[in-house]
């Protein structure tokens, strides 16, 4: 039958799953890092999920579709509601409720990346004070060689990123990091942004030109696990593939609690999709 459905916009959408708790039919899931929509016939066209998208990924759209089945919906949520399930964090994003710092069960829908953790560091030191003593007393260095540091700000023409190692991370990545200054910014460029919460406008065109005016030795993108902050690393091989570029791309993948779960690198040729 012809009727009203919702569509998404693979292109637009980043993934943050901030569509899938307002659907009561559980029908969108993400699935590899995109809203989905499970099933024609669990979508009932009203749209309610078009108004929680921050990109305008989705629309309704008319076209030819199952008919929209209620009891299909009731048999898809039944139990502990499947359909959503993808969506939940993975163990390393357990929600915690309350402020007695207990784990509690991670609530479906929503964006990974909002969800509130709370980690226990206490303990994690094996020499105690004495430890904290001497590292107030000789604190960690900068590795930071310029400023500004926002992409936004930072020139293409900046002397400092001529034939430089570039590193592009999204800004929660020094947080997270313990190890960011020693191990990722050392000996590096650095310009840092978020996929997210930024205007990315005009990002894609930015880097293209940093890439193109520059003959960087390497591009290292640091992000987090989180399934919104992917979008950082599709800018750059957007902007590698807009300056016709074959400059190596290495992706550093952070956790949560600070570690580093992968690092690879991203081959020529692999675009905006990977």
């Amino acid at each position: 039958m012809i009727r009203e459905i919702v569509t998404i916009d693979e292109d637009l959408c980043d993934g943050c799953g901030l569509c899938v708790p307002s659907c009561e039919e559980g029908a969108l899931r993400i699935v590899n890092g995109k809203a989905t929509l499970v099933s024609d016939r669990l979508c009932d066209g009203l749209g309610a999920c078009l108004g929680h998208c921050p990109r305008g990924a989705i629309r309704i759209q008319h076209r030819e579709a199952e008919a929209f089945d209620e009891e299909a919906v009731a048999e898809h949520l039944k139990g502990t509601g499947a359909a959503r399930t993808d969506s939940a964090p993975s163990p390393r994003l357990q929600v915690l409720s309350g402020d007695n710092g207990q784990s509690g069960s991670p609530a479906a829908g929503g964006c990974p990346g909002n969800r509130f953790a709370r980690f226990d560091r206490r303990g994690t030191s094996s020499t105690g004070d004495s430890a904290a003593a001497s590292a107030e007393a000789t604190p960690p260095s900068s590795e930071l060689q310029h400023w500004p540091v926002q992409l936004r700000l930072l020139s293409p023409e900046a002397s400092v990123l001529q034939n430089a190692n570039l590193l592009v991370a999204a800004d929660c990545v020094p947080v997270a990091y313990g190890a960011f200054h020693s191990e990722l910014l050392r000996d590096k460029a650095v310009v840092i942004a978020c996929p997210k919460l930024d205007d990315t406008r005009g990002y894609v065109e930015k880097l293209a030109a940093m890439i193109g005016r520059n003959d960087l030795a390497k591009i290292t993108v640091a992000r987090m696990e989180v399934p919104c902050c992917a979008g950082i690393l599709r800018m750059v091989l957007a902007a590698r593939e807009l300056a016709q570029s074959d400059v190596p791309v290495h992706e550093v993948l952070i956790s949560i609690r600070g570690e580093v779960l992968a690092r690879r690198p991203i081959p020529s040729g692999c675009g905006v999709k990977q």
